[in-house]
C-alpha cells in the first residue's frame, strides 16, 4: 500500500500548525498543547504574539468541551431519530404517540441549546486559536527587525542613495506611473502603469515564470477570490473584530461581513496566490511518491491596509493592489527543510538574503527569508520572501502530516521600484532621460514596443545593460 499524506481544510485543534518537526524529526501528531504550555508560551512572547494570558491552558479545555458537547449532541440527534421512528410505528396506540411526541419536543429544544453551545465554544476555540503562533525554526534570529541575519550578498557594489532617485520622480518624469488617475478613480494607494512600466511587470512575471518551470513548477492561474475561512486556515485574518476598532487585513466582497465566521464564511480578495494555491490541495490524500508538489501561480494580491501615506510608504513601495508571482509545494515533513534550502539557493538574483528574527515571521510561519534589494531612492527593503509557513493538518492520526512552502517568486510593485531606483539613467543637466534594465529582461520584452522621448532628442526610454 502506497504511504500518503493528507491535507485537510478541517479546522481541528492541530489545525492552528503546531508542529516543530525539522528533517529529522517524527511526523507523528504533536504532543497536546498541555505538555507544552511553558515552550508555546515562551514562543509566543518571542515573536510578540498577542496571546492573552492562560490561552492555550484555554484552548485545552475548550477542546474538552467542544468534544463533549458533539458527544452529547450526536447522542441526542441519535435518541431524536429514534423517537421519530417510534412515531411512525405508533399507529393509533395514542398513548405511545404522545410520548414519543413529547420526547421529541423535548429532544428538538435540547438540541437547540447544544447546537448552540458548539457555535459559542467553537468560536471562542478558533479565536483563541488563532493568536497562538506556530513554532519556530530554532536557528531562527532572536530580537527585532534589526537582529537578522544577512547570510549572502550578491550583485554590484550599492550605489549612493539619493533622492534624485526615487522611482516617484523618475517614473514621473519618463511618463510611468499615474497615481493621480488611480485616485480619481478607486481611491488613495492605487494606480495606472503605462509605457515600459506596464511592460516591465509583464516582463518581470514571465522571466519569474521561466525560472520556475525550468526548476519543475507546475504553471497554475488561481482564483482572485477566495473564501474567508480558507484564508483562515493559511495564517491570514480577513477580519478582526477583537480590535477596537475592527480592522480587516482583505477586501470583503459581501456588504455586511458582521455575522461572518469560520462556520459561515464569506468570500473575499485574496492577499497573496498562496491562500488558493493552499486550497487547491485541501482535503487530498497525497501519495509520498507523489511529492513534492511544486506549482507557481500568478494572481493579484489585494491588501486593504496600505499603510499610513508618508515617504516611508509613498508610490510603489505600499499598494492596495499588485501582480504577484507565486512559488508553492506541498512536500513530506522530512524533506520540507531540505526542499526550503533548494528553493533559496536557486533564487539567482542581484539582492541579499536576511534570515528573518522572531516577531517579523507572522503567525503561520516556522521560518523565513527574506530577499532584499538595494532601492537608492529610500534603503534596502523586502523584494520577496521565502516561508515555511503553515502545517497542514490530518483529520485521522494514521496519517501523517504535509508541510507546506512557499516563497514569492517576483512581487512586481517593489522590483520596479528597485530597477527604476537602480537603473535610471540622468543627463548631464540632471534629468532622467531613460532606464537601464537588466539584459535577462530582453527575451522578454516585444520587440515591436520601442519608445522614444522627443524631448531627450528622441532617446530610447530603455537601455540594456
Amino acid at each position: 500500500m502506497a504511504r500518503c499524506l493528507k491535507l485537510s481544510s478541517v479546522l481541528g485543534i492541530c489545525a492552528r500548525r503546531y508542529s516543530t518537526r525539522s528533517a529529522n524529526t517524527s511526523t507523528s501528531l504533536p504532543k497536546p498543547l498541555s505538555e507544552n504550555v511553558v515552550y508555546k508560551s515562551h514562543n509566543a512572547f518571542n515573536r510578540k504574539a498577542p496571546l492573552p494570558v492562560g490561552a492555550i491552558q484555554s484552548i485545552e479545555r475548550l477542546y474538552s468541551r467542544k468534544k463533549e458537547v458533539s458527544h452529547l449532541l450526536n447522542t441526542r440527534r441519535h435518541t431524536q431519530a429514534i423517537a421519530g421512528e417510534r412515531i411512525r410505528q405508533a399507529g393509533k396506540d395514542q398513548d405511545a404517540r404522545h410520548a414519543a411526541l413529547q420526547e421529541a419536543k423535548e429532544l428538538k429544544s435540547e438540541i437547540s441549546q447544544l447546537e448552540r453551545d458548539l457555535v459559542l465554544v467553537d468560536d471562542q476555540l478558533f479565536s483563541l486559536a488563532l493568536a497562538v503562533p506556530n513554532d519556530t525554526h530554532p536557528l531562527t534570529p532572536l530580537g527585532p527587525e534589526s537582529a537578522a541575519v544577512i547570510l549572502s550578498t550578491h550583485g554590484p557594489k550599492p550605489m549612493p542613495a539619493s533622492p534624485l532617485r526615487d522611482h516617484v520622480s523618475v517614473s514621473r518624469d519618463l511618463g510611468l506611473l499615474n497615481f493621480e488617475a488611480g485616485a480619481t478613480v478607486t481611491g488613495s494607494s492605487w494606480y495606472y502603469l503605462l509605457h515600459e512600466a506596464a511592460l516591465l511587470e509583464m516582463a518581470l512575471t514571465n522571466y519569474g515564470l521561466s525560472i520556475a518551470l525550468k526548476h519543475g513548477f507546475t504553471p497554475v492561474i488561481t482564483p482572485d477570490v477566495v473564501r474567508s475561512d480558507v484564508a483562515h486556515r493559511c495564517g491570514f485574518q480577513p477580519r478582526d473584530n477583537n480590535a477596537d476598532p475592527p480592522v480587516s487585513q482583505m477586501y470583503h466582497l459581501s456588504g455586511d461581513s458582521s455575522s461572518s465566521s469560520h462556520l459561515h464564511p464569506e468570500l473575499v480578495l485574496s492577499g497573496t496566490a498562496e491562500i488558493p494555491l493552499a486550497g487547491m490541495f485541501a482535503n487530498e490524500i497525497l501519495p509520498f511518491e507523489a511529492l513534492p508538489r511544486k506549482v507557481v501561480g500568478l494572481g493579484r494580491a489585494f491588501r486593504a491596509e496600505a499603510g499610513a501615506r508618508g515617504a516611508e510608504t509613498r508610490g510603489l513601495y505600499r499598494v492596495h493592489q499588485f501582480t504577484k508571482l507565486e512559488l508553492f509545494a506541498v512536500s513530506q515533513a522530512d524533506r520540507s527543510e531540505e526542499l526550503m534550502d533548494e528553493m533559496r539557493l536557486r533564487a539567482d538574483r542581484n539582492f541579499h538574503w536576511a534570515w528573518v528574527p522572531f516577531p517579523e515571521l507572522g503567525a503561520s510561519a516556522y521560518r523565513k527569508f527574506d530577499i532584499e534589494a538595494w532601492m537608492p531612492g529610500r534603503d534596502y527593503t523586502s523584494a520577496t520572501a521565502l516561508l515555511q509557513p503553515p502545517i497542514l493538518c490530518p483529520t485521522s492520526t494514521t496519517l501523517p502530516f504535509a508541510h507546506t512552502l512557499n516563497g514569492t517568486a517576483v512581487a512586481v510593485p517593489r522590483l520596479i521600484v528597485a530597477l527604476l531606483e537602480n537603473g535610471a539613467i540622468f543627463n548631464d543637466s540632471g534629468q532622467v532621460v531613460g532606464i537601464s534594465l537588466p539584459v535577462a529582461l530582453r527575451p522578454f520584452w516585444p520587440q515591436m514596443y520601442s519608445r522614444e522621448i522627443v524631448r531627450f532628442s528622441g532617446r530610447t526610454v530603455v537601455q540594456w545593460a
